[in-house]
């Protein structure tokens, strides 16, 4: 194995957690500037109304984009890594 196929691999290791981390941090931002903007708008300033529907939104998009995050962690490991250790 060379240092190039190393590099490659930890690329496509990155890119692969990118993807898969996307939809949840999207929706932990959205929902935070959302409930921030209820609450300067409002002089509401109660800790749980923060973390409550953050993490209510980001439970439904990982449950949504399950499917999604295994197909693609599993395309890579079949793919990639898998052929890697096999030496093929």
């Amino acid at each position: 194995m060379t240092e190039s196929e190393i590099y490659d691999t930890l690329r496509q290791g990155l890119w692969i957690a990118v993807l898969i981390s996307a939809p949840l941090l999207t929706v932990a931002l959205v929902a935070g500037v959302v409930v921030g903007l209820f609450q300067a708008l409002t002089s509401v300033q109660e800790m749980t109304l923060t973390f409550v529907p953050k993490v209510g939104a980001m439970l439904v998009v990982f449950w949504v984009s399950m499917s999604f995050m295994t197909s693609t962690l599993v395309g890579f490991f079949s793919e990639t890594i898998i052929p890697l250790i096999a030496g093929s």
